[in-house]
């Protein structure tokens, strides 16, 4: 099958994108004109190409590619770039550095596809299209979570994670550090959060309610170094790294670290084995509000993103109905019984957070009174999203029918385990809802973007996670990028992109080898 041109298949697509005659030939003789403010992402260009094509791309004052940060540009606001190329140069301009870096993807994505292999290329000459691009993306918040409590994933995937993303003009990586099956986030102040939250003995095996477990022990934990250079590799590739720490559920690895956290202080718990909601949720006396303040201040310090995550859905309160001490925290807080203690818990971990000058973020959940200082991440009903944005909150898209990668990509036989749930086909996801029906432009712009997720109940390794997350996550950078030109424009032009996919070793047409196939499972799938 002949390939669309590489200038016909850019992923996502420009605001506006015209061709002209005429190529551009980057080789050994080509130099890059640097403005001051661009040369980060000049190092960045360098680094990405340098892989399979050799370039060195050295400075030099008159050279013909250039790259250069203009303030005066204000129309393309802090991300949007301008690129215009010609057999005799190039020019990269952009208002703020962040836009340099998404020009250089679309470099990248100029070029032949085989510039985006790991491994040297020979005999492909190197050439540019003449093209003139103007493109400012359309959502401030295009992201991508990666749960890796339950399935620990190391630092060095991470990186890749990362430029998978980055080439996709993605800016937010949601990293879902610590859950009921494992905690993965470093903590000097209380380091039994990872030596024993970090490890569980076995992982249920098919979805919850289960009676099979795999007897195989599973851990991991990062350090701070790990994480400290995550986020320095992702900001060179203009993309903020996102922790999240959830309370007051999901926290049954903490438990298992720490019994005193608990509304049973006595109670010895194992790391949680099965995947579900677990009743097991935090008490209420003053000693675990300061230690998860502790756990906040050390995640604000490894992270410096303007947002940090709190976690707070699916909070059972069964243990704080039948617990004398929660139902007389609730009294003397003035809260009407013990199920007011979610939205209370959060709100004084986001007070926290806001008096160090970050925005928490929660998931939504239905019933939930939270403070306006936090953004919601709205996952059950598009409706919470518009409603959330109505009470003036800042919202983030994640709506589980278009944006869940870990539900099956089709109704194939060859689909391996997934969650329980509605099949998010391609066409799912590029139909997802960003922007709530609604004529307030109050509302519409408390909108921030959307994200994909990917939860790791059944998915243990890298090519499990890519198999299940590309070409998917490409239509949602469409979308939240752009989104203008329609569903049959964006697949003829994902037929070119999957052949960028092909040469990063992006497994996203059939299943990887080493992936399981379904289980029998008696009907519970």
């Amino acid at each position: 099958m002949d390939l669309p041109r590489p200038e016909l298949a850019l992923v996502p697509r420009p605001r506006r994108i015209s061709t002209r005659s005429g190529r551009l030939r980057l080789d050994a003789t080509t130099r890059l004109r640097v403005t001051p403010g661009a040369e980060p992402a000049a190092a960045l260009l360098r680094t990405l190409l340098a892989p399979a094509t050799g370039l060195r791309l050295e400075t030099a004052a008159d050279g013909a590619f250039v790259l250069a940060v203009d303030p005066a540009l204000t129309g393309l606001g802090d991300e949007g770039y301008g690129l215009t190329v010609s057999s005799q140069g190039a020019l990269l301009r952009a208002a703020r550095p962040a836009g340099l870096l998404r020009g250089v993807q679309t470099v990248r994505q100029l070029l032949p596809y085989a510039a985006l292999s790991g491994r040297p290329v020979r005999g492909v000459p190197w050439e540019l299209p003449a093209v003139e691009i103007t493109d400012v993306p359309r959502h401030a918040w295009r992201g991508s979570m990666l749960d890796v409590a339950r399935h620990f994933q190391p630092v060095s995937y991470l990186r890749r994670y990362v430029d998978l993303l980055a080439l996709h003009k993605l800016n937010v990586f949601h990293l879902h550090l610590t859950d009921d099956q494992g905690w993965r986030m470093p903590v000097a102040a209380h380091p039994r959060l990872t030596e024993v939250g970090g490890r569980r003995t076995e992982s249920m095996m098919g979805p919850a309610g289960s009676d099979r477990f795999d007897g195989v022990p599973h851990g991991g934990a990062y350090t701070r170094a790990e994480l400290r250079g995550l986020v320095a590799y992702a900001a060179e590739r203009g993309v903020t790294v996102l922790p999240e720490t959830g309370v007051p559920g999901h926290v049954r690895a903490a438990l298992a670290a720490h019994p005193e956290l608990g509304t049973d202080p006595s109670r010895r718990l194992d790391v949680w084995t099965h995947w579900g909601v677990c009743e097991n949720v935090l008490g209420t006396d003053d000693h675990v509000l300061d230690f998860f303040r502790t756990v906040l201040d050390e995640v604000m310090d490894v992270f410096p993103s303007p947002y940090v995550h709190l976690g707070g859905d699916e909070c059972p309160t069964t243990e704080w109905e039948r617990s004398p001490a929660a139902r007389a925290r609730a009294a003397r807080e003035g809260l009407p019984g013990p199920r007011a203690l979610h939205p209370w818990f959060i709100a004084r971990m986001a007070e926290h957070l806001v008096g160090a000058g970050r925005r928490p973020v929660v998931w939504a959940e239905s019933g939930v009174a939270l403070p306006l200082e936090c953004t919601v991440m709205s996952w059950r009903e598009p409706g919470h999203a518009r409603a959330a944005a109505e009470r003036g909150h800042q919202v983030v898209r994640a709506d589980h029918r278009a944006t869940y990668f870990d539900y099956a990509r089709t109704h194939g036989p060859q689909e391996p385990p997934a969650q329980p749930g509605p099949v998010v086909d391609l066409r799912a996801v590029y139909d997802v809802g960003i922007v709530p029906p609604t004529p307030d432009p109050r509302v519409v712009a408390r909108v921030l973007g959307a994200q994909g997720q990917l939860w790791t109940e059944f998915v243990r390794t890298p090519e499990h996670i890519e198999y299940l997350t590309y070409p998917r996550l490409c239509a949602l950078a469409e979308q939240v990028w752009d989104g203008g030109s329609g569903w049959l424009d964006f697949t003829a032009r994902l037929a070119g992109h999957r052949a960028r996919l092909d040469a990063l070793d992006v497994p996203h047409a059939d299943p990887p080898a080493g992936v399981p196939a379904p289980p029998s499972l008696g009907g519970l799938r």
